[in-house]
């Protein structure tokens, strides 16, 4: 269940941009977005083509990837906030624990190199866990996710948020890819890197150092 924010809960106190997640009434996010852009904000709605069956014909539409959300950059300072949350159409910005939370920034800028790819991408169920890796090549370089490898060979790239619980994957094709850690959990020593303090020590069977 995605976190909330009553809109009479004090807002975060503004620092540098951030990247946080509106939540809208349901199909009004194209609205919210128009109205936020107006004041000049930054925003960022990721749609997906979806098919849409007709009486007499079937047609392709682009539609909200993530229905009912959408991001928005700002510092979010006090008198912005107030104005915001007035906005017909919004419903909350999401947060933990009473403030709003930022999404982080590799999380956007991963779900932006997987929309504007030429790669087949859709909704995917929400992952906490699985192996993360960063695209070292191509039009997905630099993107972060969970790697999928299935038994027909096809890999995926699941990008999750975990703020409101939604997913997104991608098809890779032969992209090279990464251990990466994630910078917002407990630090774990990736798969074939050596901890430092396996580093050093003496091997008490040759008695050497290693």
């Amino acid at each position: 269940m995605a976190a909330e924010i009553s809109p009479d809960l004090e807002p975060r106190p503004p620092d540098a941009p951030h990247w946080y997640v509106i939540h809208t009434r349901s199909r009004h996010e194209a609205k919210v977005e128009e109205r936020l852009r107006e004041r000049g904000l930054e925003t960022f709605l990721p749609r997906v083509t979806a098919l849409s069956r007709r009486r007499d014909r079937r047609v392709y539409l682009q539609v909200p990837l993530f229905p009912g959300y959408l991001f928005i950059h700002t510092e979010l300072a006090p008198p912005l906030y107030q104005e915001i949350i007035k906005l017909p159409g919004l419903v909350r910005i999401l947060g933990i624990k009473g403030r709003q939370q930022p999404v982080p920034q590799e999380t956007v800028e991963s779900i932006r190199a997987l929309v504007s790819s030429d790669r087949p991408y859709y909704p995917w169920p929400y992952l906490e866990r699985g192996r993360r890796v960063r695209i070292m090549e191509g039009p997905l370089a630099g993107a972060e996710g969970i790697i999928l490898e299935r038994r027909e060979r096809k890999r995926r790239l699941v990008v999750a948020v975990e703020l409101f619980r939604r997913a997104v994957a991608v098809e890779l094709e032969d992209e090279a890819v990464e251990p990466w850690p994630d910078r917002y959990s407990p630090k774990k020593t990736l798969p074939g890197a050596i901890s430092p303090r396996k580093g050093l020590g003496t091997d008490k069977r040759k008695g050497v150092k290693r």
